[in-house]
């Protein structure tokens, strides 16, 4: 996962700092009584209504009963819960058998993640929201069999939204290596990259609405970094890899290049993925999301011509991409935020404390039934 914020500690991090408009996520990691009766429903209360919740990774899941709990304060409050749907123990099964037959690459990280695993989480987060009849995100959806179930959810009428990344359309398992070599490190996240069928299918549920959300899971690793890919720079069996890959910035040209000028998506699409929906996802519709009287005036106005993406041209911190060298057909030319100039196609153009913290509301999203 991406999200790496701590509520009211990164928000004082950020205040008079940002030269953007910013919220934040929660991560629901402890589900104490105090958490689940005082904590959450404060947090919510001051605007933070989103919260994730992990069905992997041993530092951050919950279990059934747990995740049962969150959701009920996500229903009682009006707010939106997004989860992370693996499971945990078939992950830990299959690991410790590859570790033993020494099936330890960075290629292997996917062996240890196939799409059962994926689509029986997913199959289990939405009946435990079915249960609470609270609405729910699926997020980094990878493939074929987790999409299955979100479309029989949807069938069901149950409100069940869906979200991707780019790593789901350009990617696949071979991004990790087709022989031992360490640098598939690079493209090691969870859920993994599949095939080129999958990826076809990724691209069926952003035309066809059964994907709210396109977001990118950003998470800046560097490789060669203490805290990297190779940790202490060492390489290391794929269970110690760092999961997440960088692609904030190449979000939103992936898609609009791949997607809306190659005849895949629609513009609106476009727009809906990455604008309007997620702003009434996190409830900050019609401030966000749409241009109207009395909206923000936040805009990207796209420049259309061949560009390739190169590490080196990339503000993200981080040394490397996993797209280097592929051709796009269009790079944002000009953004504005509030009505200012941040982005001049070439260089950005701060101004400290410009940005605001916004105060969510409670999400405003209507399912799709197909």
């Amino acid at each position: 996962g991406g999200e790496q914020c701590r509520s009211t500690q990164e928000e004082g991090k950020a205040e008079g700092q940002a030269s953007i408009d910013y919220a934040f996520h929660l991560i629901v990691s402890d589900a104490t009584p105090a958490v689940l009766n005082d904590e959450l429903p404060a947090l919510i209360a001051e605007g933070y209504t989103s919260f994730k919740i992990y069905m992997t990774y041993d530092d951050l899941k919950l279990d059934d009963g747990e995740i049962l709990d969150v959701l009920a304060v996500a229903r009682q409050h009006g707010a939106m819960a997004m989860i992370h749907a693996e499971n945990a123990d078939c992950i830990e099964w299959l690991t410790k058998r590859l570790e033993a037959a020494g099936r330890t690459a960075p290629r292997f990280h996917a062996h240890a993640r196939p799409m059962l695993v994926e689509r029986e989480a997913t199959h289990r987060a939405i009946a435990l929201a079915e249960l609470v009849d609270v609405p729910i995100l699926i997020v980094h959806v990878s493939g074929r069999e987790a999409v299955e179930q979100i479309r029989w959810a949807r069938a069901h009428g149950l409100s069940v939204f869906g979200e991707t990344c780019p790593q789901y359309l350009f990617l696949t398992a071979a991004d990790l290596g087709i022989d031992d070599s360490y640098l598939g490190a690079k493209c090691v996240c969870s859920p993994p990259p599949r095939d080129k069928g999958n990826q076809e299918v990724i691209w069926q549920g952003l035309t066809d609405g059964l994907f709210t959300v396109f977001s990118s899971d950003h998470a800046p690793f560097r490789y060669d970094a203490p805290e990297g890919k190779k940790p202490s720079g060492r390489e290391v069996a794929f269970r110690h890899i760092p999961n997440g890959i960088p692609g904030l910035e190449t979000r939103l040209p992936l898609l609009y290049s791949e997607g809306v000028l190659a005849g895949r998506i629609t513009l609106p699409k476009f727009v809906e993925l990455t604008a309007t929906n997620p702003a009434k996802a996190y409830g900050l519709h019609p401030r966000k999301g749409t241009i109207a009287i009395g909206s923000d005036a936040d805009l990207v106005i796209w420049g259309e011509g061949e560009r390739v993406v190169r590490n080196t041209d990339l503000h993200h911190a981080v040394d490397y991409t996993p797209y280097e060298g592929m051709m796009l057909a269009a790079w944002p030319a000009l953004t504005l935020a509030g009505g200012e100039v941040v982005w001049d196609g070439r260089s950005f153009h701060p101004r400290t404390g410009r940005g605001r913290f916004l105060r969510c509301g409670p999400p405003t999203l209507q399912p799709r039934t197909r």
